[in-house]
């Protein structure tokens, strides 16, 4: 189970207002008297309900302490940053106007207000609001920039450019005030300052590894501004330079076709609250990091206030709530996208993957059966079906699916491999061997070296008997291609272990488990070596371990006997040497302990998937990518799953939380 997110008041350092009593764990909730009687009560339960991301619970139980206590001073910075991060902001706006004295919270209270004045074209107001007390470095960025975009609200644009130039703060400044000089010039038409400021920044290609997305969107803006110039061929030219983040990104695309067109391109930020937007969205994407989501939906809300059709914005938040596991808002903030954006097909895959997520399968598949049907060219569809249907172990139907995407490619090419994988899985899982080999070859053959698929294949043919030296072989490149990756190292002992050579077994079993000690598969697998090289007591220790780790019920059986009886005396596959008989044709339950990752889902354009880790995941490894490449396929390729892709992102903080930002020659850390 992930772990929940500390609540809104551990962010913002407020005072303990029940002395010593300590916070329900986030797992819990409040008995039901203490919250409606007392204030402690409801004040304890809404912590429980924010740890828990449950905010609409944590903003009624807030309304309640304030019943007992209407002027506690941090509930109601607490249900104010509540109702701010659930997109109330309407009933935000009363607790932020009484708090916007407290220098704790005026970094928020008052950008809340300046926010509204902003809506209301009340520039002076918004200019005056910004004015903090009390202020980190991003603090004083957001108030900078969005008081330059205040000014120019108010008719005084070369003002607002001159008191970027007045801002101070660390390097990554730079990115920031760069690409806001050039919005602000654009917006008021001052074409030479804009195409200045535009030209350096894009030309500063370092500055991308502050905040990516923002970066790329910059890109985006300049192209357009090209365009209108009537520059159609260096407006095409910057915009290939997206091609190194990005091949396939969505609004690029679009943006390239517009252009192509002779379409008109409107600006990025057409009005002053579109330009405070864009900053917060900036921001909040580049805070979009594993363990950052209080803030980045704060600036994210902020945004949407300010810009409440903005599909960047509700692409990101939907990104949020999936790391937070809150499915059916992202499933809310996907469907809000509109019909006409070029996001629109991410988020509509997204949804689709939340719906499988939720176990909506029905809903699931018939969703993502539209999309194939509304383009059958696109593979991610193909694999987020597939995957929906392996997910609910109906690999006669994910097969059937991987079945029509390989009859659309007509000349497949390396990023085609994972297709043909996942065929192969699915026909490994129905026992159908001879169908299952050849995609995996021809995984191979589009991306050689790949060590999902060496260490899927190697252990197939080690498990069935066959190709012996070749499959072990295979497993060890793998291994080598991922020292980090416990479930492909399991393979390699695994595989040691089916040929009895146990000592060998052992050696590479206890690395496997040291890198993944919670899988019960991996365990289990550890004890059976310890029991055939005779170390039987550490055998039933780990057996124990297994047992305990909670693992599927055959393996619970097998656990549990084991336990009871321990090992027969002679194994029932003892081959002390290689030979190279043939099994026939058939593949075993025995599967690599990672296994066909059943939840393979479409690479992300614009956003993350669900199941993003709780905490940051440690560094193990660097990694090149290739061309071709993207940030799910180097998941899989690397750890096994691309839903772990999530924690790529958090190793390298130069992504941004934008899986779309890696380019080939790239260094990236991966755990």
């Amino acid at each position: 189970m992930r772990m929940r997110k500390l609540g809104w008041l551990a962010s913002v350092a407020l005072a303990v207002v029940v002395g010593a009593t300590a916070a329900p764990a986030s797992g819990q909730t409040a008995p039901e008297p203490l919250g409606v009687t007392s204030f402690s009560g409801a004040y304890l339960a809404g912590r429980a309900a924010e740890a828990d991301n449950d905010l609409d619970a944590a903003i009624e139980y807030y309304k309640r302490a304030l019943v007992s206590d209407p002027d506690n001073e941090p509930v109601q910075q607490s249900i104010m940053l509540a109702l701010i991060a659930d997109g109330q902001f309407e009933k935000a706006l009363p607790f932020a106007e009484r708090l916007k004295a407290v220098p704790d919270v005026e970094r928020f209270s008052r950008v809340a207000l300046a926010v509204d004045a902003f809506r209301k074209k009340d520039f002076a107001e918004a200019e005056y609001m910004l004015k903090l007390s009390l202020s980190s470095d991003l603090d004083k960025l957001i108030a900078g920039v969005m008081t330059a975009w205040a000014k120019a609200g108010a008719g005084d644009a070369k003002g607002g450019i001159e008191h970027l130039g007045t801002l101070e703060g660390p390097q990554w400044y730079g990115l920031f005030l760069n690409i806001h000089r050039a919005l602000i010039a654009d917006y008021a038409g001052l074409k030479d300052e804009a195409e200045k400021a535009y030209d350096e920044t894009v030309l500063a290609r370092s500055a991308a590894d502050v905040a990516p997305e923002a970066y790329v969107r910059l890109i985006e803006a300049y192209s357009g501004f090209l365009a209108r110039k009537g520059d159609k061929a260096k407006a095409l030219d910057v915009l290939r330079r997206i091609d190194e983040f990005s091949p396939s990104r969505p609004s690029t695309a679009a943006l390239r076709k517009d252009i192509v067109g002779g379409r008109p391109i409107p600006l990025l930020a057409p009005t002053p609250q579109e330009g405070a937007a864009e900053l917060l969205l900036d921001v909040g994407s580049a805070l979009n990091r594993g363990g950052g989501e209080a803030f980045v939906r704060l600036y994210l809300q902020f945004a949407r206030a300010l810009s409440p059709k903005n599909d960047a914005v509700l692409i990101q938040l939907g990104a949020v709530a999936e790391q937070q596991q809150k499915l059916e808002e992202a499933i809310k903030f996907y469907g809000e996208v509109s019909p006409k954006s070029p996001l629109k097909r991410i988020s509509e895959l997204q949804l689709g993957l939340n719906l499988a997520e939720l176990k909506r399968t029905d809903e699931a598949v018939s969703h993502l059966t539209k999309l194939i049907e509304m383009d059958p060219t696109d593979m991610r569809a193909y694999l987020a079906l597939g995957g929906t249907y392996a997910g609910e172990e109906k690999f006669r139907e994910a097969a059937g699916v991987y079945d029509r995407a390989v009859a659309q490619l007509k000349n497949p090419v390396r990023s085609d491999w994972s297709v043909f994988y996942q065929r192969g899985i699915a026909y490994e899982r129905l026992k159908e061997w001879p169908k299952a080999e050849p995609n995996f070859k021809k995984a191979l053959e589009l991306f050689p070296n790949q060590p999902q698929v060496l260490n899927y294949l190697g252990y197939s043919w080690i498990d069935m008997n066959t190709n012996l030296e070749e499959g072990l072989e295979m497993i060890k490149k793998a291994v080598d291609l991922r020292p980090s990756d416990g479930f492909i190292i399991d393979s390699l002992g695994w595989g040691y272990y089916r040929l009895g050579r146990y000592e060998e077994a052992v050696t590479e079993l206890e690395r496997a488990v040291a890198l993944q000690p919670a899988d019960p598969v991996l365990n289990d697998h550890l004890g059976d070596a310890y029991w055939r090289v005779g170390r039987k007591l550490e055998a039933t220790f780990q057996w124990s371990h297994a047992r305990d780790l909670k693992p599927e019920p055959d393996l619970l059986a097998k656990v549990t006997e084991k336990l009871a009886k321990g090992l027969p005396d002679e194994p029932p596959r003892a081959m002390a040497a290689l030979d190279t008989k043939p099994a026939a044709n058939t593949a075993t339950d025995a599967s690599p302990a990672d296994g066909p990752k059943v939840d393979v889902a479409p690479e992300p354009q614009a956003t993350q998937q669900a199941a993003a880790p709780a905490a940051p995941a440690q560094q193990g490894q660097s990694y090149t990518v290739g061309p071709g490449q993207s940030l799910w396929s180097i998941a899989v390729d690397k750890l096994g799953d691309g839903q772990r892709f999530g924690e790529i992102l958090d190793l390298n903080p130069s992504l941004g939380r934008n899986p779309n930002l890696i380019y080939p020659g790239q260094e990236l850390k991966l755990p």
